[in-house]
């Protein structure tokens, strides 16, 4: 049977070198112009055609004997004038538009040649009637994708050669365009699917293609996808001019996504610091949901700082950042008078949680504690806003909600607040509140409560604290718990309500305190030192006190009508009078006395107490109150408009005063005055209050019971007042309107801490250009802005800020402002790559001018360009910067700075 194979198999073999023979040696099969796409499988083994008859025997007999080469699929192919198969070359060829796919790998090109023995491919351009070349090769393997003038490639070795070849590779996953790295190269040898051999290569993050504004030129590189480019001597070009940059080798790290890696440093003068590094770092991701940068700044006069920053973030989860930052700062030399060595740091905490995750329990943290001096002593440019920032406060709470019937809220939380201008520190370590919900005894859960009984509900409130006051010296010591006050407040409130003729809405209640207190004291005079002696008490003590309530209020509708045709169609006005009861008795038991020069003193133990102490003497007050609102009904410009327009004059307008029967005098309480409205399309805000005193005082700002007008004086006396103005305004307001587009939902791991400070840029700018976020988010906005003002374009974005404040006080005849300033901000595009913007204010009460920022930014493509000035003032300094924008090449870039003046 075997010998009948071999005798049949040489038989076939014959027959076709038989038929062959006749054919022409040029001759070819073609196939119909666009061809639909067909397959091929390469045969086992050639049979060339020869005349020779031993030459032929002796290449079967090799043939037989030959290992065939095998493909591991089909190989898929189409094009759209011809295909064509040569016998004689044992070659396909494909014409315009031709593409192959075999496997993962797709080819199209002006031309393909497929050589089936060989299993090779060759892909070239098209040249057109002018001798312009088009339809450029395009290679794809897996993911990566090249764009070569020329290409062979192998598909049973997997090897190719191209000529001048193009690839992006991603720095980030989903990052495209000015953000990605493209490697060019004229000659790229590709050994296997992970490693390319390149010869007199580029590399940029230039969107130009073509002709980049910036590359660095190598040599010879070894280039791994989405990892890494290793390359020899290399040195930057700009515009095609070489640049001294240079290194005798490179490393570029293409990996996709976060990855490790150094934080490149800038380098400087001082003279006021000397030399040195500021922002050396190191970049760490943990996992898929955080990372951690180390920085570090040095200088030659012995100072230093570090920063740790770590930015987590899991979807539907949570999200937030940790900013530790310490400063040890040195000031002239050892042995001068004027050397000084100070520490100062700050610790920055953000944490929220996503309220999807845990609907009964929620933890959020927003802490911004530290030394009071450090940002104004800071060396960081960055930190410059924050000087302006007088407060920093903090804020830890955990809550969880009991569902059950009735329902219980509980929360424990940590506060601090902190003065940086007094160092005066007040926390609470910690607060703990519960509540329980509203009961009504009469009614039926979930019935219809209806009168004075039915309403009748009552409710269980606790309020548990430890509260701290501390300053800059003692804050994190023992000794800052030497004078902690702990207490605990226990409250019941009771209450109903019910309308009165229809219009009325009256409340009645009542509520009962129970106060803990684990420390108390005692007084006694010494007589000998002349001296009040106070002694502390440790140990549980209590007090208890109760008061009742009443109040009756109704709502008052006017309308003035002027007519449909009118521009202004009618004034609406809404007042809501409220007149409110309290009356509370005297708790004399919880007083005692003492023995002085001048007699028996009263005084409560509880005088310290976190929640006040008992009152002592009855108090029986009424007290009146009146909101208002106006608004108006004006006729819509927009002439398809069904309906007028409402447009408010008065979004609030609040008075409220008081009458105290108990007292002996100056029973009438002063009358106190807030509103506040927004104009100009809700561009501008305005806020306003005022006191105003009906009693007179005397010559040493005392008031006595004496009412002003009878002075000779106003009916009222003016003395507090404040206004607050603040006005937003820009180049798209004189504009069309357009449809508000869609926010998208935001990556979890876009996250910028907040700095604590103002949210505009009233107080000026700082620019971290360490952070990759800060880059993004400005490359988003340009994106945006080059489509909104085109570089031939006349239009001029821009945009203004204005915030006014005035605080007015007059308690005691002294008639001044106590602060009145006027801060203002814009920037304005001068095309769509010069932005120039500032920010600026004027101290009317010190005569001088506030912080003060002039901003510059130039967008070089694929460079970023910034000049900050501040031309005077404490912080006087300026700051430039340069760099490639691109997160992979950051580290391409010069600064230079100057230091404030000390």
């Amino acid at each position: 049977m075997q010998s009948n194979k071999h005798y049949l198999l040489f038989f076939f073999l014959l027959v076709a070198s038989l038929i062959s023979l006749h054919a022409q040696e040029d001759k070819v099969i073609t196939l119909p112009i666009k061809a639909e796409a067909d397959s091929i499988t390469a045969p086992l083994f050639p049979i060339p055609v020869e005349r020779d008859s031993i030459e032929r025997d002796s290449i079967l007999q090799d043939s037989l004997n030959k290992k065939p080469a095998l493909l591991l699929d089909k190989i898929t192919y189409k094009a759209k004038d011809y295909v064509k198969l040569s016998q004689k070359d044992q070659k396909i060829y494909l014409y315009n538009e031709a593409e192959i796919y075999y496997q993962d790998t797709e080819l199209k090109a002006g031309v393909i040649i497929m050589d089936y023995i060989k299993n090779e491919v060759y892909a070239g351009r098209l040249k057109d009637s002018l001798g312009n070349y088009t339809q450029t090769p395009f290679f794809k393997q897996g993911t990566n994708e090249v764009v070569p003038d020329s290409i062979r490639f192998n598909f049973d070795t997997q090897k190719a050669l191209i000529w001048n070849s193009r690839t992006e590779q991603q720095a980030a996953a989903g990052s495209l365009g000015s953000d990605a790295m493209k490697v060019y190269a004229n000659i790229t040898k590709k050994e296997n699917d992970s490693v390319y051999f390149l010869s007199e290569g580029k590399l940029t993050t230039s969107a130009d293609t073509i002709n980049p504004d910036y590359y660095i030129r190598i040599r010879k590189a070894k280039f791994v996808p989405k990892k890494k480019v290793i390359a020899g001597f290399s040195n930057l070009y700009i515009a095609d001019v070489p640049t001294p940059i240079a290194l005798p080798f490179a490393y570029f790290p293409l990996t996709v996504g976060r990855s490790a890696g150094i934080m490149m440093p800038t380098f400087g003068n001082d003279p006021n610091t000397g030399y040195f590094l500021q922002d050396l770092g190191y970049y760490v991701p943990i996992g898929e949901v955080a990372d951690i940068t180390f920085n570090g700044s040095f200088y030659t006069n012995g100072s230093y700082g570090v920063r740790t920053q770590s930015v987590y973030a899991k979807r539907y989860k949570y999200r937030g950042n940790v900013n530790i930052r310490y400063e040890n700062q040195v000031t002239s030399q050892k042995g001068f008078d004027d050397y000084s060595r100070s520490s100062n740091y700050n610790i920055q905490i953000s944490h929220s949680q996503d309220t999807k995750s845990s609907p009964n329990s929620r933890f959020s943290a927003s802490v911004n504690l530290g030394s009071s001096n450090y940002y104004r002593n800071s060396l960081q440019q960055q930190n410059l806003p924050n000087t302006q920032n007088n407060n920093l406060s903090s804020s830890i709470s955990y809550s969880k909600t009991f569902p059950a019937y009735p329902s219980v809220n509980m929360s424990l939380s940590a506060t601090h607040s902190q003065n940086t201008n007094t160092e005066v520190i007040n926390m609470t370590l910690p607060t703990l509140q519960a509540s329980m919900e509203r009961i009504f005894p009469f009614a039926k859960r979930d019935g219809i409560k209806k009168g004075i009984i039915q309403n009748i509900n009552f409710q269980y409130n606790l309020n548990a604290r430890n509260t701290i006051v501390t300053d800059d010296d003692g804050f994190f010591k023992s000794e800052m718990f030497d004078n902690a006050k702990v207490g605990a407040q226990h409250s019941i409130p009771i209450s109903t309500n019910f309308k009165v003729a229809k219009f009325f809405s009256v409340s009645l209640g009542g509520r009962y305190e129970d106060v803990w207190a684990l420390k108390t004291l005692d007084k006694s005079y010494d007589f000998e030192n002349e001296v009040v002696v106070t002694d502390t008490i440790s140990g549980f003590d209590r007090f208890n006190k109760y008061s009742l309530s009443a109040s009756i209020g109704t709502t008052l509708y006017g309308t003035f009508n002027f007519g449909e045709d009118k521009k202004i169609q009618a004034i609406r006005h809404v007042m809501r009078p409220s007149l409110s009861y309290g009356y509370a008795p005297s708790f004399e038991q919880f007083y005692d006395e003492y023995i002085g020069p001048d007699g028996a003193v009263q005084f409560t133990r509880f005088e310290n107490s976190q929640f006040g102490r008992p009152s002592l003497g009855q108090s029986n007050s009424l007290s009146f109150s009146l909101a208002n609102t106006l608004e108006a009904k004006v006729t819509d410009k927009d002439s398809t408009a069904t309906e007028a327009k409402k447009v408010p004059i008065l979004s609030n307008f609040n008075i409220s005063t008081g009458y105290n029967f108990e007292s002996d005098s100056l029973r009438l309480s002063p009358l106190s005055v807030n509103g506040g409205t927004n104009i100009l399309d809700n561009k501008m805000s305005i806020n306003f209050s005022a006191g105003l005193d009906p009693y007179a005082i005397d010559n040493a700002g005392r008031r006595f019971n004496k009412f002003n007008i009878d002075n000779g004086g106003s009916l009222l006396r003016l003395t507090r007042a404040n206004v607050n103005v603040s006005y937003s305004i820009d180049s798209k307001t004189f504009g069309k309107k357009e449809d508000e587009e869609e926010e998208d939902e935001p990556d979890p791991f876009d996250y910028v801490a907040s700095s604590g400070g103002r949210t505009d840029d009233l107080f000026g700018k700082g620019d971290d250009f360490n952070d990759e976020r800060y880059r993004e988010d400005d490359d988003d906005k340009r994106d945006g802005d080059d489509v909104d003002n085109p570089i031939f374009g006349t239009k001029i974005p821009w945009n203004f800020r204005l915030a006014y404040s005035a605080n007015y006080a007059n308690t005691a005849r002294q008639n001044e402002f106590s602060s009145h300033s006027l801060m203002f901000s814009g920037d304005i595009e001068l095309s769509p790559r010069w932005k120039v913007g500032g920010s600026s204010g004027y101290d009317f009460k010190n005569n001088g001018f506030t912080l003060t920022q002039l901003r510059f930014e130039r967008d070089l493509k694929s460079f970023t360009l910034r000049f900050n000035w501040t031309p005077f003032g404490q912080y006087k300094r300026w700051y430039f910067f340069i760099g490639i924008k691109s997160s992979i090449l950051k580290d391409l870039k010069w600064e230079n700075r100057s230091q404030r003046v000390r």
